[in-house]
């Protein structure tokens, strides 16, 4: 951040700030809003040949915002990366006219370039109880291969995050018939456990070598410590290979599949919002998208075109 003046370093600060205090805005986005504005902050420096105090930011022009644009497309960024770059410089450009007093509309007006969203790609349900069946299979020690199969049985069953998951401690053991998970901005939300999970975890319990602890983590790796999150890909990395399941078949397809699962069945679309976490509906509403595309595609197996 060398590049940026000290007025807009600090600036760029106090609206993070906010974004982490206000909107709980995760430490992995802040993070990225961070790089992203940096980013382009720094190329407004070298395009204009000064640093750019704030006085100078407001009278970024159109053509600016096309340079920048152009010379991110350039270096190779995609346009669904550049679409949530200039996402970011626009929310810290609605902050900064706010505070300042200042029309941001040449920022506001910048088009994000057009990109195919890609809808979550789930299993189906017998390929998911097989990925847990297989899964078990894969270790020799028991407590391993029991500890393997608990935790793609949580993820599939109750619809967690991998980070949520190997973020349930001895105090949540054995599970209770709902579980409350802090997920992404700190957001609290009460997921229902179904008994096949609770069984999973308690069969991992009792072979785990190592003891229960309320503050320890649930899910232990071969040494005692937390279960890394690598371990749980490979071994659905290793389980899709011998299924013959494709590449998009990880632990976190096993979220996709519980959502578009109960949707298939008649889920509200709002409880299935709530039981995963998404701040937003559409965000949910992706999975509408792949019900129809999965219907579509019975429909032209079934009924093929003369």
């Amino acid at each position: 951040m060398s590049l940026i003046s000290p007025a807009c370093r600090d600036a760029l600060q106090h609206w993070l700030e906010g974004q982490r205090a206000l909107n709980g805005a995760a430490e992995n986005t802040i993070t990225a809003y961070r790089g992203d504005v940096a980013e382009f902050l720094s190329f407004m420096t070298l395009h204009h040949g000064s640093p750019q105090g704030l006085g100078a930011l407001e009278r970024i022009g159109v053509a600016d915002m096309r340079a920048w644009m152009a010379q991110a497309r350039a270096g190779g960024i995609g346009s669904r990366s550049l679409a949530r770059k200039l996402s970011a410089v626009k929310s810290f450009y609605r902050w900064l006219a706010a505070r300042e007093g200042f029309e941001p509309t040449a920022v506001l007006s910048a088009r994000a370039p057009k990109f195919q969203k890609k809808l979550p790609r789930p299993l189906a349900e017998e390929a998911a109880r097989a990925v847990i069946d297989t899964v078990e299979l894969q270790s020799r020690e028991p407590w391993v291969a029991a500890r393997d199969a608990a935790v793609v049985t949580v993820l599939y069953g109750c619809g967690l995050r991998i980070s949520e998951a190997l973020g349930l401690t001895g105090a949540d053991a054995p599970l209770p018939a709902v579980l409350r998970i802090i997920g992404k901005g700190d957001k609290e939300r009460v997921v229902p456990v179904l008994p096949a999970a609770r069984d999973a975890v308690d069969a991992y319990l009792r072979l785990c070598p190592h003891p229960q602890e309320r503050t320890a983590p649930l899910f232990r790796g071969v040494r005692g410590g937390a279960l890394n999150p690598r371990t749980v890909r490979l071994a659905m990395e290793r389980a899709r290979m011998q299924l013959g399941l494709p590449a998009s078949a990880t632990p976190h397809a096993l979220r996709h599949s519980f959502a578009t699962h109960l949707l298939a069945a008649g889920g509200d679309l709002r409880a299935i919002q709530e039981l995963l976490g998404h701040a937003s509906l559409s965000t949910t509403q992706a999975y509408t998208a792949v019900d129809a595309a999965r219907l579509m595609e019975v429909y032209n197996r079934t009924h093929p075109r003369a």
